[in-house]
């Protein structure tokens, strides 16, 4: 059993239902928005695009993610977000640098654990792209060991996403690899300070085995000491509601 300090329980209960369960509206998205509308190029825009979905959106779920570059604090400050829903901050920058095979991660510049700390937030969300055998694993490990660490300085729940890629540029990972690189992913960084794992589904979408989807969730549940929810990946609807199905039946 992992023992909680009272701050991290309580930013635990901030983000989720009282049945235990996590419903984040994850909207810390920035270059992609941008990428899929120029408008979203002026920060003006995005953030107002932000704070609309947030108003419209954020009372369904338990936990809203923002970025602190144009929404978190806009959120926070135009009453967007009800008090009964908890606010986690996304304190990685994003995209990544390096080669698309060895890549590497940093912290938002003029953000940091404590600035999110300060604002309100019940979390912490870092996202990191990760392969268990790219150059730059042990580099990712000891990024996110760091921030775990100063999240544990002040009391805040710390969200871990880390997304998977091929050691193959050309190449998307296939099914059997994904598995071993989100359970293998699960196993490593999991014990270095997280509270909550965000994992991708641990399967390509085009596998329909539903025996198979079982076995590999059940693997993330074996290997990782903290509890998981389920990454969407922008999947449609129906497969999400079976992946989830799945998923929480297998200990999600």
């Amino acid at each position: 059993m992992t023992l909680l300090s009272i701050g991290k329980f309580r930013g635990l209960q901030q983000i989720s239902s009282k049945r235990g369960t996590f419903t984040c509206l994850a909207l810390d998205h920035r270059q992609n928005l941008r990428k899929a509308n120029p408008a979203f190029v002026d920060d003006a825009e995005l953030s107002r695009f932000k704070l609309d979905v947030t108003k419209a959106v954020a009372h369904r779920a338990t936990a809203v993610l923002l970025d602190p570059e144009v929404s978190a604090a806009q959120a926070i400050s135009a009453r967007a977000i009800p008090s009964s829903v908890g606010l986690v901050v996304a304190v990685e920058s994003t995209g990544y640098t390096g080669d698309a095979t060895a890549r590497h991660a940093q912290i938002i510049p003029g953000w940091n654990v404590e600035k999110a700390k300060r604002m309100g937030a019940s979390a912490i969300k870092l996202l990191v792209y990760y392969h268990p055998d790219s150059p730059t694993a042990k580099e990712i490990e000891d990024f996110t060991a760091n921030i775990a660490e100063e999240c544990r300085k002040h009391d805040l729940v710390l969200m871990l996403e880390p997304l998977s890629y091929a050691l193959d540029e050309n190449k998307k990972l296939s099914s059997e690899e994904k598995r071993y690189v989100v359970v293998e992913t699960a196993k490593r960084l999991t014990p270095l300070g997280a509270d909550i794992l965000k994992a991708e589904f641990p399967l390509d979408v085009t596998e329909s085995d539903q025996g198979l989807w079982k076995e590999a969730c059940a693997e993330i549940s074996a290997v990782s000491p903290i509890p998981w929810i389920l990454l969407s990946a922008a999947v449609e609807y129906e497969t999400f509601v079976q992946q989830i199905t799945v998923a929480c039946n297998a200990g999600a």
